[in-house]
């Protein structure tokens, strides 16, 4: 069995002349915490969607526990194990959970697709009880709930097949800044309970910072520098990773940084030395 827990090699993807995703590999440790970040066109959500299977790249190879993902064949018992090994949260919850339908029925109704003979009602007790929310949040419909609910039921949706990789992409950037730290702490304290790996597909380098032990950071496709996060935000490389730094507001910031940043940019795309100060 492999060290990793995703093994990501070679990914390609291409939609007319633009390549979204250019030769992408990387790896996310067993019980691990991996950020992908980057500005919007830098290829990262399209990434997770091959990863997860909602895209097909045109050349590439997923692993999750060494076992190749598009392996198996593509009939319905391949498509529920697949289901198994990654799930995906996404920036919207309310996009994808029917508003007819109650808390409780969303997650039997996973339930019953993936484990037909258990107890689903002890189950949905339990799952509920995992992310923060009462069994008075079981009988209610999406639009009754807040926005940081409505995360919480997807959480509870993805963990309920009991996968080994969560996929969380832009997960709490429609969140108020309170209710994105109530989800951080939940998502630490679920990896930490399961030994669940997750995958955050984010632009926010704050909760990069806060949840992840490695990051990978994309330009047009691409990835430009990788390492351990407090590595890589404490001290970037690539003049990029600068960039996505210098425009983060904070205590002293100068905002002359960003423009100091993008002519370094500049410079390192065109092979021109780098300008002192």
């Amino acid at each position: 069995m492999s060290d990793f827990l995703l093994e990501v090699s070679g990914l390609t993807r291409t939609f007319g002349e633009v390549r979204a995703v250019d030769e992408v590999s990387f790896t996310l440790a067993k019980a691990g915490s991996l950020g992908i970040v980057g500005e919007s066109g830098s290829g990262k959500t399209t990434t997770a969607r091959i990863i997860v299977g909602l895209e097909r790249a045109e050349g590439g190879v997923v692993r999750v526990h060494g076992e190749e993902q598009s392996a198996g064949g593509r009939g319905r018992a391949a498509r529920l194990a697949r289901a198994r090994r990654i799930q995906m949260v996404f920036q919207d919850p309310y996009l994808s959970l029917d508003p007819r339908t109650s808390v409780q029925d969303v997650l039997r109704e996973t339930l019953k697709l993936h484990f037909p003979d258990i107890d689903h009602a002890s189950r949905i007790r339990e799952l509920l009880d995992r992310v923060g929310l009462g069994t008075r949040a079981a009988e209610a419909r999406p639009r009754e709930l807040s926005g940081g609910q409505r995360q919480r039921v997807a959480i509870a949706r993805a963990i309920a097949v009991e996968p080994a990789i969560l996929v969380l992409d832009e997960a709490v950037a429609a969140l108020d800044v309170s209710v994105q730290a109530q989800i951080l702490n939940l998502l630490a304290d679920i990896r930490e309970q399961t030994g669940i790996g997750y995958l955050f597909i984010t632009h926010d380098l704050g909760v990069v910072r806060c949840v992840t032990d490695d990051v990978i950071v994309m330009r047009r496709g691409r990835i430009v520098e990788a390492g351990r996060t407090a590595d890589v935000l404490t001290s970037p490389q690539h003049p990029y990773t600068q960039l996505l730094l210098a425009s983060v507001p904070r205590p002293g910031w100068d905002p002359k940084a960003i423009g100091q940043a993008r002519r370094a940019l500049a410079d390192a795309a065109e092979g021109r030395p780098a300008k002192a100060g």
